[in-house]
């Protein structure tokens, strides 16, 4: 028997998009949702930097407004960002979909799993990212991180006008049901497939897979992962800062 052992193979690199384009209307007027300051901070720099704290996401492209790449490169110029790490900014599109693809259209070569992550969710704790990343590694094609819900959830019939009462149609069973978040992650060729196939209009990257009939699974999600679209959840974003500050010690 030989004693020569094989080279183990290359690791899988990794990549993060994060589609920064949507105006944010439930925060009210002002500057884009990405760019409202948290803690003094974008959200979008923390949401990078989120990213860029796993030490596998070597690049991180930001989908910025159409009109704001400039503006947003500039913004990530003037932060401390990690020096392992790339960043590249590109124009988004009309939807959220059409970002995703502008920048998944800018992958370099090399890169095996992209993470698609909401600059809406500044706070999602590295442990989730990498639990994402090594699910995919593992030989997932797309993960998800989820929580379970503490509501009881009601299908209901929309009410044709705002205000009105809407009839209950179903309560589906509570067990089964997940609040997903993200970062959502995926082998590369099974995301770039679903973007060239996909044409309805979804709310998520694992639904478009989905799609294909391939299987999607779910990773432990965390609380401080939480999505930021109305004003009480930026004083709900302040305080998690405020504790991880006094945790930290500074």
């Amino acid at each position: 028997m030989s004693d020569v052992s094989l080279p183990s193979p290359p690791e899988a690199r990794t990549a993060a998009v994060i589609p920064a384009a949507g105006r944010g209307v439930r925060l009210g007027p002002g500057a884009p949702k990405a760019l409202r300051a948290l803690n003094g901070t974008p959200m979008l720099i923390h949401a990078v930097r989120a990213m860029a704290a796993s030490r596998a996401v070597s690049l991180v492209v930001v989908v910025a407004p159409p009109d704001g790449a400039a503006e947003v490169k500039t913004l990530l110029d003037a932060h401390a960002l990690p020096d392992r790490t790339d960043f590249v900014v590109v124009p988004g599109g009309d939807s959220r979909q059409e970002s995703v693809k502008y920048g998944l259209d800018v992958l370099p070569p090399g890169i095996d799993i992209v993470l698609v992550h909401d600059a809406a969710r500044p706070l999602v704790p590295v442990d989730t990212v990498d639990a994402v990343i090594e699910a995919v590694r593992d030989g997932a094609p797309a993960v998800v991180p989820a929580l379970p819900l503490a509501d009881t959830v009601k299908e209901v019939e929309p009410a044709a006008v705002a205000g009105e009462v809407e009839p209950v149609v179903a309560t589906p069973e509570r067990a089964r049901l997940r609040a997903v978040q993200t970062p959502q992650g995926f082998d590369r060729e099974t995301l770039l497939r679903a973007h060239e196939t996909v044409t309805d209009d979804v709310t998520d990257d694992a639904s478009m897979v989905e799609q294909l009939g391939v299987r999607v699974v779910v990773v432990p999600g965390h609380e401080e992962a939480f999505k930021v679209t109305r004003p009480l959840d930026l004083v709900l974003a302040e305080a998690v800062l405020a504790r991880r500050r006094l945790n930290d010690g500074f």
